[in-house]
């Protein structure tokens, strides 16, 4: 059934939560542009097919970095904006937190977009910091050391001082001042050093707690001054150069923003006015992600977008300054997930339907000798009109109780079990039919509730603990979309299911524009290849994701829009065999050993003779290639 491409957009809200940078195209495919307004696109099924030719099967996970760079111009462009506007007197300065997502890849495409705007890196732990040290990044960019830290962490952080970055090491506690000045003591390196102040205000959504009174990081004003006093008498106070604050991850609530950035903004002052030289106010992440769309304060949204949450930093800060009259800030942020989210997208395609019903009302035969609940239940299926289907749909649930009943009582026979358990569905489903042309999508509780238990289940090639944890971990909405047919009017209500073998490994949360969606629409599977989408997963997914059935990475591909065309420029296998068992500190020596000394043993007994034994080694040996995933 065809439809209009502008009525499926809206099914799936592709244009409120895909910032510019996703589309359809004439096809009924989907595109993605490098930028929004970009003329230029790629049609994401030919991208498939391409992979596919080459033996690189889904899932796979496809990577823009030109959405990444598009993401950095965005963003320091609206702080430019607001600086201009507001006359603020301070510079803008990002840093991509490593957290996020430190694949080499990513970190380095975000320093080589961000050069032109000093944009440097956040480290939160050693092996991030090990691998920041040795990355190329713009003379005036900072490279930020957040986290708990021991002296083999902060000296490390004296050696990228030492090699000249622009290092600032942030106390998160006083033992870790009190190390720092011995090490400055000790070597002469004098790096920068900030402070991690835990702000009265906090965020909103799922990570409001990270800030507050009760946050795991941050010095209170008694530490902070007792910081001050330490680095005062240890003639250190001229290298305090920073303050910094987090009030939480995906901040729903524009509102919540500002009354941090008051309060920063006072404390930052009252510093200042101790005559001590702090140089830039990092206002930590928190920009959100309108995974669904809806541009609200939901936990999947953010009632806010770039230009506003800039503006509101830029203003509030400017405002209490001038109300202190002290020098206005350099601003850092550390947006990773907005920064990230965009640029990746997973693949995975249908693999079969499960369905929720078994049997076919056209195969049920009915005759006199049938027990009475099953006559009864034929004479509803055929009888059901949209004028009394709410009685035959009451009615059939009584009848389906006495089915059961007989059954467990011994009075009827698996068969007789059967054939009322097809029957009673098939009423259901002419109930769901009747109801929603009754009601269309504002279907009363009772009957949404049956749609969803009649809902197919799309079994997905992959894991939903690998590829998107935050789903199953916090519930966490991310858009999901077929990459073809949407030329046609998708007819199915469906929930996905994973590979895994946990009945978690479910996604039965979908966005929409004004809810939360407990089915998706799709098209009727037949067979036939048959893909999703599932967008935005490009911050915290990747380094997140568990090893949960020893499933492994999934193939990815990185893919640079052209005029017309696409360039894969890199294309990183996925797990096989090999590398999955090797997490779980399974050697390949040890397996194959392991495999053959079996094998040896029903040579032995006579069940295998030599040759079929060597077949069989060669051939598990051999295996160890495979891709983890479904094939």
């Amino acid at each position: 059934m065809k439809a209009k491409l502008e009525e499926v957009a809206q099914t799936y809200g592709i244009e409120n939560w895909g910032a510019g940078y996703f589309d359809i195209n004439q096809k009924g495919h989907l595109i993605v542009r490098p930028a929004p307004g970009d003329r230029r696109n790629v049609d994401v099924k030919e991208i498939i097919e391409d992979l596919s030719r080459r033996n690189i099967k889904s899932p796979i996970l496809l990577r823009f970095p030109q959405i990444l760079a598009n993401q950095v111009r965005r963003i320091s462009t609206a702080f430019q904006n607001a600086i201009k506007e507001f006359d603020y007197q301070g510079k803008y300065l990002g840093v991509f937190p490593m957290k996020v997502n430190p694949r080499r890849e990513v970190v380095e495409e975000f320093l080589r977009s961000g050069k032109r705007y000093d944009f440097g890196v956040e480290v939160g732990s050693k092996p991030e910091l090990y691998s920041a040290l040795a990355l190329e990044q713009s003379s005036a960019s900072l490279l930020i050391c957040n986290g708990f830290k021991d002296e083999g962490y902060i000296r490390m952080a004296f050696m990228g001082t030492q090699i000249g970055k622009k290092v600032v090491i942030v106390v998160e506690k006083l033992g870790e001042l009190q190390t720092i000045i011995r090490l400055i003591q000790e070597t002469g390196v004098r790096p920068m050093i900030g402070i991690r102040v835990k702000l009265y205000s906090r965020g909103s959504g799922k990570w409001e707690t990270s800030g507050g009174e009760t946050a795991k990081f941050g010095l209170t004003a008694s530490e902070i001054l007792e910081v001050i006093r330490l680095l005062r008498e240890n003639d250190l106070l001229d290298q305090l150069k920073l303050l910094h604050f987090h009030i939480g991850s995906q901040i729903t609530n524009i509102k919540r923003i500002k009354n941090a950035m008051k309060e920063a903004a006072r404390v930052y002052c009252k510093i200042r006015a101790m005559h001590i030289g702090v140089e830039y106010l990092d206002v930590g992440g928190g920009m959100g992600v309108d995974y669904d769309g809806s541009k609200t304060s939901s936990d999947s949204s953010a009632n806010y977008g770039p230009q506003e949450f800039a503006n509101d930093i830029i203003y509030t800060i400017k405002g209490v300054c001038e109300d202190e009259d002290m020098p206005e800030p350099n601003i850092i942020t550390e947006s990773g997930r907005a920064l990230s989210a965009y640029h990746c997208l997973l693949i995975t395609n249908i693999q079969e339907e499960i369905e929720t019903v078994v049997g076919e009302y056209e195969a049920v035969k009915v005759d006199d000798d049938d027990p009475q609940v099953i006559v009864e239940l034929k004479d509803l299926c055929e009888g059901i009109t949209s004028k009394n289907y709410v009685e035959y749909y009451h009615d059939a649930l009584e009848h389906k109780d006495e089915l059961f009943t007989l059954f467990n009582l011994g009075i009827i026979s698996l068969e007789d079990r059967a054939k009322g358990e097809i029957l009673f569905w098939e009423v259901c489903e002419r109930t769901v039919k009747f109801a929603q042309h009754q009601y269309g999508r504002q279907m009363i509780d009772e009957y949404e509730e049956l749609r969803q238990l009649l809902s197919a289940k799309y079994l997905c090639n992959f894991s939903v603990f690998r590829s998107v944890p935050d789903s199953w971990a916090i519930e966490q909405l991310f858009p999901i979309m077929p990459i073809h047919k949407l030329h046609q009017r998708p007819t199915e209500h469906a929930t996905l299911v994973d590979i895994t073998c946990d009945s978690d490994g479910i996604i039965d949360k979908f966005v929409d524009l004004k809810d939360v969606k407990e089915t998706l629409e799709l098209h009727p599977f037949k067979g036939e290849p048959y893909y999703l989408g599932i967008f935005l997963v490009g911050a915290y997914q990747e380094v997140m994701g568990n090893g949960h059935n020893l499933f492994g990475a999934v193939h990815e591909a990185h893919i640079v829009i052209q005029d017309g065309s696409y360039l894969v420029t890199k294309v990183v296998p996925g797990s096989n065999l090999g590398d999955a068992v090797a997490t779980a500190r399974y050697d390949r020596a040890f397996l194959h050993e392991g495999f053959g000394r079996l094998a040896a043993e029903q040579v032995k007994q006579g069940s295998l003779s030599p040759t079929q034994a060597e077949n069989l080694c060669r051939e598990y040996e051999n295996n160890i290639t495979y891709y983890t995933y479904l094939g």
